[in-house]
């Protein structure tokens, strides 16, 4: 980064853009309105750790095309790719034969990646690596989601998520490694059922994922600090991450050992052997 106030002092070694490893993915528009003034503020200041800006629940359709496009170049002028979230799935369901249109327009729009999500869906994985490869033959990156917990990607409670059926890791892994094989981007790993609405967090399917997947390949949803807190201890400073806006500050201080809570503290570093960038 140049041109860093008090560069003087050590921060750890993050890939520089366009990162493979390290990403940061934000939350925009949902639990409250984002307009391009508060993105602005936002990347102006911390733009240089963010990587994607992800619109969430649909939350463009009710926008002015005006705004989700200034929204879109604001992102670009950082060098931040923006994605849809993972609306797909209701489209699939309320608008079956317009889902290649929705792809087209996010792609007229500017967007850059396209989240196949399937959280609520009873689909097979041939029709979801379908949606993968319709995204990349419009140009878009596909970023499928993978799910051990049938309703992941709302905002059900623990008891309505109990309620249903968990989801076998080795499948959404199987089904990952299918997308992969497509060409996916990257691979997101929604928290429900692994970090969040679970009565105890499920780390070994996120050490099953990371593993069987490969942890350069993932995102991890960290919904609250210490979610990735406990990802950023365990993988590394440069693990995947999608996170709240609000989070951003406190999510890379910690990655880059600026800050850290009381387990983290002190501990969270990196090693570059000189001359070489270790990407």
């Amino acid at each position: 980064m140049e041109n860093r106030a008090f560069d003087f002092l050590r921060v750890n070694d993050r890939p520089d853009k366009p990162r493979e490893r390290g990403i940061t993915e934000i939350r925009g528009p949902y639990y409250d309105p984002m307009g391009p003034r508060h993105l602005r503020d936002i990347l102006e200041t911390m733009g240089h750790w963010v990587d994607i800006y992800k619109f969430s629940g649909g939350s463009f359709a009710l926008m002015p095309e005006s705004a989700v496009r200034e929204l879109v170049d604001t992102c670009h002028e950082f060098d931040v790719q923006v994605s849809t979230g993972g609306f797909i799935e209701h489209v699939l369901v309320a608008d079956h034969d317009h889902v290649e249109e929705y792809v087209a327009e996010a792609a007229e729009l500017g967007f850059d990646i396209v989240e196949v999500s399937s959280g609520f869906l009873a689909i097979d994985t041939d029709d979801m690596v379908a949606l993968t490869e319709l995204v990349q033959d419009h140009g878009l990156k596909a970023k499928p989601e993978i799910n051990v917990q049938f309703g992941a990607g709302g905002a059900s409670s623990v008891e309505e998520l109990e309620g249903e059926a968990a989801i076998d890791p080795a499948s959404a892994i199987h089904a990952a490694k299918r997308h992969l094989e497509a060409g996916a981007y990257k691979v997101m790993v929604e928290s429900e059922g692994i970090t969040e609405r679970v009565r105890e967090w499920r780390t070994d399917v996120a050490f099953d994922i990371a593993t069987e997947v490969g942890v350069e390949h993932c995102v991890f949803e960290a919904a609250d600090p210490p979610v990735f807190e406990w990802y950023i201890k365990n993988f590394g400073p440069n693990v995947n991450l999608f996170v709240d806006h609000s989070q951003i500050v406190e999510c890379e201080c910690m990655r880059s050992g600026l800050w850290g809570k009381k387990s983290s503290w002190g501990r969270i570093t990196s090693y570059r052997r000189e001359g070489r960038r270790g990407e």
